[in-house]
């Protein structure tokens, strides 16, 4: 696990946010300060909110909770699939389907549908098939595989809902909201964190920041699986540094 420190969080670019017309003004108890017309988070308190929602997922998946990845957009696909997978965790990194959480059933029968296609795809009813309906059949399997690779095996509704970006992630985030599953998400400066229960105020817009975040959180799943399986009492929290002073803080990102 990454040792999390004001330069770690510096070097990704964590503290930049958006332009400062763009900003919920909910956020403001987050926010450091401004530089160039763009707001700077302050990266103490998302230290701080980063242990909290480290400790509560780790908790929960030592509990034997599931956990889903959320992150659809350009920069943070593939960080979501690969972070997921290395922790074991659900994920949809390609498009969040309308009823995901709150039509479960129906993503249920898609994932039976696919099955379905991909057994008829194995055993060479395809070749059967005139050539137009077998490449029809072919590009609907793909379809489903890609829309449902990271939940097909996800049999019940999960625990948690981690989010990079809740303002492209809307729908997933009033899903999640609706069916009370807790949310943990990356919040930038134009983002509502009354809507989220931990979170996490970073930049999510730069790949380093999104993958530092989901790793993060990738560990915490991670830490909670191995305390699950060695029954560990002990809590350990996220390393951190000291608290650096305002003037320090103010030197580092140059306000």
């Amino acid at each position: 696990m990454v040792a999390i420190n004001l330069k770690t969080l510096l070097e990704a670019g964590v503290h930049f946010g958006h332009q400062t017309r763009k900003w919920n003004p909910k956020m403001k108890k987050y926010i450091f300060g401004a530089r160039n017309k763009i707001h700077i988070l302050d990266l103490q308190k998302t230290i701080r909110e980063l242990r909290h929602a480290y400790s509560f997922v780790r908790n929960s998946v030592a509990e034997g909770k599931t956990i889903l990845f959320v992150g659809t957009k350009p920069q943070a696909q593939q960080i979501i699939q690969q972070e997921a997978e290395r922790c074991g965790a659900f994920y949809v990194s390609y498009k969040w389907l309308p009823g995901t959480l709150t039509n479960f059933e129906t993503i249920r029968k898609s994932v039976k549908k696919l099955e379905e296609i991909e057994e008829m795809y194995k055993s060479g009813v395809f070749e059967q098939l005139k050539k137009k309906e077998a490449k029809l059949r072919t590009k609907k399997m793909q379809r489903l595989q890609q829309l449902l690779a990271g939940i097909r095996n996800m049999e019940k509704l999960p625990d948690i809902v981690y989010i990079v970006d809740t303002v492209f992630e809307e729908i997933a985030l009033k899903e999640a909201k609706r069916m009370k599953i807790p949310v943990v998400a990356i919040c930038d400066t134009d983002a509502d964190p009354d809507l989220i229960d931990y979170p996490i105020p970073a930049n999510d817009d730069a790949i380093r920041s999104i993958k530092l975040i989901t790793s993060i959180i990738a560990d915490a799943v991670i830490e909670g699986k191995q305390k699950m399986q060695t029954q560990i009492t002990e809590s350990t929290e996220i390393p951190v540094s000291e608290p650096l002073a305002k003037e320090d803080l103010e030197k580092e990102i140059e306000l």
